[in-house]
Order: structure tokens, then C-alpha cells, then sequence
């Protein structure tokens, strides 16, 4: 099963393997169901989750209902229980969106919600994020989880972000980070796309980021917040939910 995974990940091009997932992700729902794990964000439960990772494969981190991994469900959690998202009138940029996401923010009558991506077949609007089409100060909530550490020049894109969001507004930008390393690591010599893999957890990631993220953000102007949303669940949900102890959620505010 893991090592099948792998090579889907790593083999299908990332648009199409969106399409194929709506295909595939009913019929594993249904074989999968039980009652050892619930997906926060659809509550449905299941006997195991799925595996997942371009390079070292995680076991049991992939939802079979709404493909959520442990990131998606913690930002669900925390946006549910910590945030006015669900209830206020908000204007609502969301870069490379998730499946997960998708369908449930944009039925959400009192969200002015849009899409933006450069390649996903899903998005509202084609844009690059560090040209971004929108006017400064448009947006009340941006979120852009797992899409800076692809991008060359993360710098303008967070320059691009912090422009359009609207003063007193807030955004989420997840990233894979590793909290043990004092500065983000690069190396464009490495070009193997299983080495790659291996390094910076994806072939596709252009760093990993250490704790020098939130300077980074700073830097551009953002106010940030770095919040371990786990520390604040019990461990029976935390298992219950198969999140990543520990994982800090970047919250930002312009």
C-alpha cells in the first residue's frame, strides 16, 4: 500500500492526480469505514486512514472521505473553535485550495470567497502569487498553506500577500517547517527528483524552512503568531483526529 502511494504521488502529474481523486476517494471511503479515526471536517469515521508522503511515507494521515491530511484538520479544528470563519462576513482568498476545503468554504453564504492558483484545475483564478492580480487591501482572510516553500521567490510573495490583505485582517500560512533548524535550508544543485524527495519532503519543494520563517514574515511587515494548537486538545482527540503533536499553526495579522 505505501510503497503504491509513493509512486502515484511521485508519478501523476499534481493536476490530474486532483481529478483522479474524486474518482477514487468514494470507493475508498467506503471500504475503509469504521470507527477507530474521524475526519473533524466531515465526521465521518473509519477503521484506518490512508498513507501519504512524496518521500518517507507517514501511515495512517490521509483521510479516505475528504482527503484531509493532519494539517488540514487541525486548521479546521482551529478555525471552528478559535475563529469568527464560520459565522462572519468575510472577503476570503484562498491560494491553491484545498479538496477538503473547497466545496465547504465556497457554500458559506457569508464568505466573498475566491479561489487563486498558477496550475490547479480547481482554482477560481489563474495567478501567479508573486504577481497577484487583486487590488492592495482587498482581503479580510488569506489563506496559503503549503504553497511558499514551491515558490523561488517566497520573499515577493510574501510582499504579494501582506499587499492585498486588508489592514486589520489575518492569514494562515502553513508550511512543512522544522522547528529544530535555526535557518531555512536551500540547495538548487540537487536535482534528482528522489533525492529532492528525500531532502525536502516533496520533489517539488524548492527549501525547508527552519524557525527563521516567522522573521521572514516579519520582515515584510506582518505581525505574527505562532500557534501550537495541539498543546491545547486532549490526547484522545489528538488520536482520534490523527493530528501531528506539536505542529504550529502561523497565523498572521496585517
Amino acid at each position: 500500500m505505501k510503497r503504491f502511494f509513493k509512486f502515484i504521488l511521485n508519478t501523476i502529474p499534481r493536476p490530474l492526480l486532483i481529478r483522479l481523486s474524486y474518482i477514487a476517494r468514494p470507493i475508498m471511503a467506503f471500504f475503509l469505514r469504521g470507527n477507530n479515526f474521524t475526519d473533524p471536517i466531515d465526521g465521518k469515521s473509519f477503521k484506518s486512514f490512508l498513507p501519504y508522503g512524496y518521500g518517507e511515507q507517514r501511515n495512517n494521515v490521509l483521510s479516505p472521505s475528504t482527503l484531509s491530511l493532519e494539517r488540514h484538520r487541525l486548521l479546521w479544528l482551529y478555525l471552528q473553535n478559535e475563529t469568527n470563519f464560520f459565522k462572519a462576513e468575510k472577503k476570503v482568498l484562498h491560494f491553491a485550495p484545498e479538496q477538503c476545503f473547497l466545496k465547504r468554504f465556497g457554500k458559506l453564504e457569508h464568505l466573498n470567497y475566491t479561489t487563486t492558483d498558477l496550475l490547479s484545475p480547481i482554482a477560481d483564478v489563474k495567478a501567479d502569487i508573486c504577481n497577484l492580480p487583486f487590488e492592495d487591501n482587498s482581503y479580510d482572510i488569506i489563506l496559503c498553506n503549503h504553497v511558499l516553500e514551491h515558490i523561488p521567490d517566497d520573499t515577493k510573495a510574501m510582499q504579494e500577500l501582506y499587499r492585498v490583505m486588508k489592514p486589520g485582517g489575518y492569514g494562515i500560512f502553513q508550511i512543512p517547517q522544522d522547528l529544530n533548524r535555526k535557518t531555512t535550508f536551500e540547495d538548487n544543485t540537487i536535482t534528482d527528483k528522489a533525492e529532492r524527495a528525500k531532502i525536502f519532503g516533496q520533489y517539488d519543494h524548492v527549501r525547508v524552512y527552519g524557525r527563521d520563517y516567522f522573521d521572514k514574515l516579519r520582515s515584510v511587515g506582518f505581525k505574527v503568531e505562532e500557534v501550537d494548537y495541539t498543546s491545547q486538545l486532549s490526547e484522545k482527540n489528538i488520536e482520534k483526529y490523527c493530528l501531528a503533536k506539536g505542529e504550529i499553526i502561523p497565523v498572521v495579522y496585517k
